[in-house]
């Protein structure tokens, strides 16, 4: 059995006397705890923004959704009202202001839906109604409703972000 010649450090155990200062050490230097810091807070960097991205991806993708609700709205609107939707009372040219409620159907419809997209979508939303003539008009109308939005904030989105959607009416 080999015997350790040993020798009594401050912290109370025994080392090998061979080991020196040099070649033994206790703890972490400051260095060491520097750098650790450093990539723990490059890495908390990374997590926060890859967060604000998910947040402002999160809104444009809800903003393409109440698009696409917008356009059936008012759709839907257009198909309870099929005899005026057919004489094309809700054709409307490209608009981002929300026309004038008056006493039809037709004019409140076109009223309450712009003003829910600009709520929606913001005060820049825009609007489009065009149906096609049909001959006979009975045998029902293709209609495309347009919404146009600001959705520069998304990673993909444009300043002009448009939905389209088309219905026989």
């Amino acid at each position: 059995m080999q015997v350790w010649n040993t020798m009594y450090l401050k912290h109370k155990k025994y080392v090998p006397a061979s080991a020196t200062k040099a070649t033994y050490s206790r703890g972490t230097s400051l260095i060491e705890v520097l750098i650790a810091v450093l990539i723990l807070g490059i890495g908390l960097l990374g997590i926060a923004s890859m967060q604000a991205i998910t947040l402002r991806n999160g809104q444009s993708s809800m903003e393409r959704s109440q698009a696409v609700m917008q356009t059936y709205s008012i759709l839907d609107a257009m198909r309870a009202n099929v005899l005026t939707a057919r004489a094309n009372a809700y054709v409307m040219p490209r608009t981002c202001t929300v026309p004038t409620a008056t006493t039809t159907l037709a004019e409140n419809d076109l009223n309450a839906w712009m003003r829910n997209m600009q709520v929606n979508l913001g005060a820049t939303a825009c609007g489009t109604i065009a149906c096609e003539a049909t001959v006979p008009a009975s045998t029902g109308r293709v209609c495309t409703v347009s919404v146009e939005w600001n959705d520069s904030r998304g990673s993909a989105g444009s300043a002009a972000q448009t939905t389209v959607t088309r219905s026989r009416i």
